[in-house]
């Protein structure tokens, strides 16, 4: 994972961190709520931002990283028009799961936790996405696929522009 992602493409994450910042009261206990802040406001937590939220709360950038690091609510990498979820959970792996991951990866040019150069997708893979009758499983945005095979799978992530 790389966590020196650059805030190139989240127009204002700056300016809207220290309207963040002057929120908080400068205790240690402000760190999550802070990275909740930061990554609806700019979409992911930054170098910058971490930058910052370490200075505010007298801590050093590591140890930002990683609080950050251990929950996977937060993001590194800038968000893509379109996020793909791959279910990897018991159902969904037993009926090829790790084949629509791979699949997914291969046809996007990213690993899971990466975004597509050109900012369309981000990749994930997740434990479970609640569909285990309709395993193996993969969600683009709000919608499920279902069953997914590899052979629809460029099919699918054509309908999403």
């Amino acid at each position: 994972m790389n966590h020196m992602a650059s805030t190139a493409g989240a127009p204002g994450a700056a300016a809207d961190l220290s309207g963040i910042l002057r929120e908080c009261s400068g205790e240690r206990g402000d760190l999550i709520p802070l990275l909740q802040k930061l990554q609806h406001t700019a979409g992911f937590i930054s170098a910058d931002g971490v930058r910052q939220i370490a200075l505010a709360l007298r801590i050093t950038e590591n140890e930002v990283y990683g609080v950050a690091s251990f929950y996977s609510q937060f993001r590194f990498t800038p968000p893509g028009r379109h996020s793909i979820k791959v279910c990897l959970g018991t159902a969904c792996h037993v009926r090829g799961g790790q084949i629509i991951s791979d699949a997914v990866s291969r046809e996007l040019g990213v690993a899971a936790g990466e975004t597509t150069p050109d900012r369309r997708f981000d990749f994930q893979r997740v434990a479970c996405l609640g569909c285990c009758a309709l395993a193996p499983v993969v969600q683009i945005d709000d919608d499920i696929h279902s069953r997914m095979a590899v052979i629809r799978l460029k099919e699918v992530l054509a309908k999403y522009e």
